[in-house]
Parts: C-alpha cells; structure tokens; sequence
C-alpha cells in the first residue's frame, strides 16, 4: 500500500514537469511535497525516528460536506466545482469552542498550471476524498491532541490555488475556464460555518499549513471580525511563514513565481490594504511584509529548514542546473559542509525576518532546525513522547500554553543538528 503511494506521488510529478515549464513545475510541484506527508510519512531523525513512528492511533475519518451556499454565492473551484469541507462536531466543554484548519498544497501561475491543477483535489471538488483522517491539531484523541481534541474540528479544502484569494474579475484575463475565486469560496466558507454553530463560539483557533498557513494569515483578522467580541480568537499559522529570499545564484524566482500567482488571480483585493499602498501587491504574499499589522494574536510553526522553501525558495532546480544539490535535497544529511554553510544563512535570514515579532506580546512561535515542512496536522509531530521538542515542549504543548496564556510560548531552536528530537524528510526513501 505505501509503496503504491509513493510511486502514484512520483507519478503526479512526473506528468507535471512534462506539461509545464521548468520554473513553475518546480515551485508549483513542490506545494505537493506538504500533501505528499498525508499519504507517506517516511521519516529519518538524529534519533531512529523510523523505530519510533507509531501510525495514526485513534484518529478517525470524517466525510466531505459540499458547500451548500457556493452555486448562491458563486463560490467555486478551479475547475467549477463546488468547494468542500470536513466537520466534526465538539462535545463536552468543547460544544462551543472550535478549530479550523486550511489545508496547504502550493499555488498556480499560469493558466497552463491551472489548468491542469482544475484534474486534482487540489483545483476540484471531484477529485476530494470522500473522507479524510483527522490527526494532530485535529485529532479526537485526548492523548494525541490533549487541548483541542473535543472542539467543533474543521479541515477546510483548498481548490483555488491562491491561498483563498482570487477574484473573479481576473477570470476574464484568461481564455480558458478557469474559476478564480478564493475570496468568495473563503467568505461563503464562514458564512457556512456561523450557520452550523461558528457563531456561537467562545474560543476559536483558525489553523493552516503551507500555503494553508499563509491563508491563515492573509484572513486572520477577517476571521477574529465575523466572531462574538468576546470570544477568544487566535490564529495558528504552520509552515506558512515564506521568506522573500533571493535564490543561490541571485535570482528572485519566488518573488517572480508570487508576482504571477497575484497577477494571474487578481489577489491584490484580498491583501491587506496598508501593505498593498507602500509596495507592490505580490510583496504583500510575503508575510514579513504584512504580519506586523495583523491585530489577531498569531501563533508560528516553522522549521528553519523547511525543505519546501529550500528546494523552491533557495535552491530551485533553475538555480542548480548542475544538480549539486540534488543529494542534499533529498537528505540534510548529505548536504557538504559548505551547503550547511549556506542553508545556515537562510536560517539567519528566516530568523532575522522574524525578529520584530518576538517582541509583540501576543505572538508566539516554535520554529524548530527540523528538515520537514507541516508539523501540525500529523499527531507524530504534533504531540507526542517522540515528537519534536524545544525546551522540553511539544508544539502541542506550546501551541496550548500561548492559547490559553498559561505561560510565555516563544521557543526558538538551536542551528542544525543540534536537536535530537527533530523528525526529517529523507526523499531517498521516496524513490525506492
């Protein structure tokens, strides 16, 4: 079963790089590394991670629920598909108290790219499991998820490729049918959800992971906006945290690859308006640019080594042609001493970005020197006796102290390899 997995991810990215250019099926593809982790979870760590892995415990299935507002609001995919979503309902002292995750999964920038993520889950409805395993932040399992587990739990679908913020007034600019409209699936989401019990809520934590986090951001405010003035409302953003970061050989192909994404689904409208007036719009994908002026106390997961960006921010393929670092990819351990040189200079770099924030009272961050990207939606990361640790805290654990202000939650890690804990992706196994 994990074998034919693994070869069915290889396979996906396979079609993509022959139906796309270079540059974007290399940012475009790589967004699929963080859904990648759903299916096969093949981890290596400083200390035997592959002895300790222990599955999914408990954690149970829960079925898609279409939007039923989407065709009123005109609310739709990529390809026209109606948005989805999973529910499961809270009991107990949870009844009134719930935690949102937006799914991650990469962006597109051109129509071609679009156009063939309008054939995945991740551009369509269609192609969604009818049911999905909640673990992690989202698990029912008390020993798994000890602060949220019997909360009113949702795991948002992602289908429009611009972290829920394209317009449709940019469709026009495009021949084919493509439906850009992030904006409206994200609103005629909660307005869906207050309907179910939302509007209730005394605690709320809006959660999301890769581009799912960076979503969670962008709507962070709009989401504290359409709850109770007294409810507790905080947002947890995971692997979201995108460093506008020149390539290895000086190139600014994210900042290129953003530009795209922003031009091609209108997004500007969707950004947060102060940053929009001082730069470009597509700067303001970059949360450095914007997160200072979020007024929802916020929350950072992200490893400093978070193999997405290295392999897409720093040392995409166009920067590597020679394939120099193509071991190093697969395995931190295999980098050369000089590649740990540089991938140490992305840490500073990824540090520095957030060093105005450590100040700020209500943000609190665990940014970790794992080699991985998403750890909150997978109950091995997110709390457990063998998960990841700083300062002796799970990110469970931390995540809960800075929630409930039960104490200070800024836990910053030493460099790479310093902290035996960590779990890392090793793509050496993928391709067996």
């Amino acid at each position: 079963m994990a074998i034919t997995q693994r070869r069915g991810c290889r396979s996906y990215i396979t079609i993509l790089h022959q139906r796309w250019g270079k540059r974007e099926s290399a940012i475009a593809v790589a967004g699929f590394a963080a859904v990648l982790l759903t299916f096969s979870f093949i981890l290596s760590s400083d200390s035997s991670s592959s002895d300790r892995f222990s599955g999914t415990g408990t954690d149970g299935f829960v079925p898609l629920t279409f939007l039923s507002n989407a065709v009123q609001r005109g609310a739709y995919c990529l390809d026209g598909s109606v948005p989805a979503y999973h529910f499961q309902k809270g009991f107990g002292y949870g009844s009134r108290r719930w935690v949102l995750h937006i799914e991650g999964g990469g962006w597109c920038n051109t129509v071609a790219s679009c156009t063939f993520r309008k054939t995945t889950a991740l551009g369509s409805s269609k192609y969604m499991d009818h049911q999905v395993l909640f673990s992690g932040i989202l698990s029912g399992d008390q020993s798994h998820n000890p602060d949220f587990y019997n909360w009113n739990k949702v795991k948002i679908r992602y289908c429009d490729g611009a972290s829920f913020t394209g317009h449709p007034e940019s469709e026009r600019n495009n021949d084919t049918k493509l439906f850009f409209r992030g904006q409206l699936i994200w609103e005629a989401m909660m307005d869906e959800l207050l309907s179910i019990g939302l509007s209730n809520a005394q605690e709320a934590l809006l959660s999301g992971c890769s581009a799912g986090g960076l979503a969670t951001l962008i709507h962070c405010d709009d989401f504290r906006e359409i709850l109770p003035k007294d409810a507790r409302v905080k947002c947890l953003s995971d692997a979201g945290f995108f460093l506008n970061e020149q390539d290895v050989a000086g190139n600014a192909t994210i900042q290129s690859f953003y530009h795209d994404v922003v031009h091609l689904q209108g997004t500007a409208g969707s950004l947060k308006q102060d940053c929009v007036a001082k730069m470009e719009p597509s700067k303001c994908f970059f949360p450095q640019n914007f997160v200072k002026s979020i007024n929802t106390p916020v929350f950072f997961v992200n490893p400093t080594y978070d193999f997405w960006q290295i392999k897409n921010i720093l040392v995409p393929r166009s920067a590597d042609p020679r394939g120099h670092w193509h071991n190093c990819h697969l395995n931190i351990r295999n980098c050369s001493p000089e590649q740990i040189e540089v991938l140490q200079g992305f840490r500073n770099s990824f540090l520095k970005a957030l060093s105005e924030l450590q100040q700020m009272k209500d943000v609190g961050m665990f940014i970790n020197s794992c080699y991985i990207h998403c750890q909150t939606w997978i109950s091995e990361t997110w709390h457990g006796p063998y998960s990841p640790k700083i300062n002796n805290k799970t990110i469970a654990e931390s995540v809960g102290d800075w929630f409930f202000e039960r104490k200070v939650s800024k836990h910053i890690d030493c460099p790479y390899p310093c902290n035996p804990t960590c779990y890392h992706m090793d793509f050496t196994l993928h391709r067996r």
